[in-house]
């Protein structure tokens, strides 16, 4: 049935039965409680909502959903190349890695206005606000992986006389690959949660406007219901990044690798 296994459909109904019987759960208590729809919303009247005001908030979610992946792919391609410059040259990495912490562990809320006021374009520093939250994972991880290359088969690359460039594409890049894929599933998510963040500090506005907007928009007006639609297509879209994410994975290392391997078995 659907080309699935028998072992794969406890994992996939399982979740299903339990939130069919949570949003009953909730419609049930809103309704036995008369909870007016300004505090607490059923799942009915949001998913009402959602069809009704899907022509704003759609337009905005591919606003939200464009800075996002433009992001994500600014992470991907900034992170392993200071990983493979870092691995390259442990100088360099001593050097610049500690700030790369640094900037991880800073606060987005609290450097996303001055960001803003340096950027001078709000798309751009709405990049780099989702930007720096969906990097490190991507750098760190792909360092980890880089520096996970078996010692033995260095040593005999070395031995047969491989270069520097023939050891790392032969040898480093593929073993990093299953790091650098759990980190890009890490950094999907945070670089959605980081334009979310940056779009509500910036606050804007218009017809260029993302959901965060839709949400402080809804919550001024106590349009309560419009709220939790946006924010169910927030959280819809961040499971759809990592299912795309866990798929790409899953192509990439299913013949190979011991996870994917396991998985499949």
């Amino acid at each position: 049935m659907l080309g699935l296994p028998a072992s794969a459909w406890p994992r996939l109904l399982a979740p299903i039965v339990i939130g069919v019987l949570a949003l009953g759960l909730w419609e049930f208590l809103v309704r036995w409680k008369e909870i007016p729809p300004y505090v607490l919303p059923g799942p009915l009247l949001i998913g009402q909502t959602l069809i009704a005001d899907w022509g704003t908030l759609s337009g905005s979610l591919w606003i939200t959903l464009r800075i996002t992946f433009m992001a994500l792919a600014a992470a991907v391609i900034v992170g392993v190349a200071l990983a493979v410059l870092f691995t390259q040259s442990k100088w360099l990495e001593m050097s610049l890695l500690p700030y790369a912490v640094i900037l991880q562990v800073t606060p987005i809320v609290a450097i996303a206005p001055l960001i803003i006021i340096w950027a001078g374009d709000i798309n751009l520093s709405l990049l780099i606000c989702a930007w720096i939250v969906a990097f490190f994972p991507i750098l760190s991880n792909t360092i980890l992986g880089l520096n996970s290359a078996d010692h033995n088969l260095i040593n005999l690359f070395q031995l047969y006389g491989a270069t520097r460039w023939q050891t790392l594409r032969h040898l480093k890049l593929p073993a990093a690959l299953p790091y650098f894929l759990a980190g890009l599933k890490i950094s999907g998510g945070l670089a959605l949660i980081g334009a979310v963040v940056a779009e509500f500090v910036a606050g804007t506005g218009g017809s260029s406007s993302g959901l965060a907007y839709r949400i402080l928009e809804a919550g001024y007006q106590l349009k309560i219901p419009r709220v939790f639609a946006a924010l169910i297509m927030i959280s819809l879209s961040g499971i759809a990044i990592f299912l795309a994410t866990s798929w790409i994975s899953h192509l990439l290392l299913r013949r190979w690798h011991e996870s994917a391997l396991k998985r499949e078995n």
